[in-house]
């Protein structure tokens, strides 16, 4: 091979992830990660493509459960990290209500029958913790019904009431049926979205209650971290660096062109952008682990480690590489 066709030549990955306006730049090629050709996927699912990758092994680089991250890290599977968050969201509307249950304030929860998709998903992580912390509702007082296998093997510790449901079961129609109170749910579900009458929000005006959590706490809830396979970091331990500043690029021109209201069929939506900035400030979707991300990290480490996912609070260096991008200010000069 002669020299030139070696120092040009690129590595290949695959990544898996959303189709987020902040990776469209990576997507269409306007980025590009420095030594690296992508392959990228963003046709899946978040389930389909968080089990593909912790159960299956099947992508080189992935958008990934943060819970289920953790869960498999802190059990020894051959999983890396980096601090690229593409997806973030506040979770107190995706708590929804059989209308009949009689359940009108979160303290209603305790006893009940509450549905979950799985229970280590990273939504019902946080629902569950911050039931418990911010409104004074154990989650060992809940008998739980999970649809789905778990993405990491998980044994409930003592005393969780958490049932496995039979394939012919589905929470939503659960819920729809009364034969479960309440549901936790990643996403928006079928009945809210046609206006069943038999189902509503814990939270009717949940924007309301998840302004004044974020006020109180400084906290955006974080969903997926950059999953990445080991072996790749090892064979290639700049590919994390070079990675991490290709995402900060795509995200800073997202967030360029998103500043336009014409690209957006939304009557209001500069109103929208500008109250985000006024409220979460000028980089709510900020990746790294500086500032509230740490506190963010640390707190949803915190309730993993309290409802039984983890059987220890992991520190934030074992979870994530180094992405730092040289010598620190003050570092000496060595030769």
């Amino acid at each position: 091979m002669r020299w030139e066709e070696r120092v040009t030549k690129k590595i290949e990955l695959t990544l898996a992830c959303g189709d987020y306006e902040i990776v469209r730049a990576l997507k269409e090629g306007d980025v590009r990660p420095d030594g690296i050709e992508m392959t990228i996927l963003t046709e899946m699912d978040s389930t389909t493509r968080h089990w593909r990758f912790l159960r299956n092994g099947e992508f080189d680089v992935a958008e990934v459960s943060l819970s289920s991250y953790i869960a498999a890290k802190t059990r020894g599977l051959p999983f890396a990290a980096i601090p690229v968050f593409l997806h973030r969201r506040f979770r107190h509307g995706f708590i929804f209500t059989n209308t009949r249950s009689g359940i009108r304030e979160p303290k209603d929860l305790i006893g009940r029958k509450v549905g979950v998709k799985s229970y280590l998903v990273t939504a019902t992580l946080w629902l569950r913790g911050v039931l418990e912390s911010e409104y004074g509702v154990p989650h060992k007082s809940i008998d739980w019904y999970a649809e789905l296998d778990e993405d990491v093997d998980f044994t409930p510790p003592e005393g969780l009431r958490l049932h496995r449901l039979p394939d012919d079961k589905s929470v939503e129609q659960m819920l729809l049926d009364g034969e479960i109170d309440a549901l936790l749910h990643p996403d928006l579900i079928e009945p809210i979205v046609r206006r069943d009458p038999r189902v509503g929000r814990l939270f009717p005006d949940y924007k309301r209650e998840e302004i004044a959590y974020y006020k109180r706490t400084g906290i955006f809830p974080i969903m997926h971290v950059l999953g990445i396979r080991p072996e790749i970091v090892e064979r290639h331990p700049w590919v994390p660096i070079n990675l991490y500043q290709a995402f900060n690029e795509a995200k800073r021109i997202a967030m360029r062109r998103m500043e336009n209201p014409r690209i957006v069929p939304l009557a209001w939506y500069r109103e929208a952008w500008e109250e985000q900035q006024e409220i979460l400030g000028d980089d709510p979707w900020a990746y790294g682990l500086d500032g509230q991300n740490r506190k963010t990290l640390e707190t949803v480490v915190g309730y993993a480690h309290e409802q039984g996912l983890i059987d220890r609070k992991v520190p934030l260096s074992e979870l994530f590489l180094d992405v730092s991008q040289g010598r620190k200010r003050g570092d000496k000069h060595r030769v």
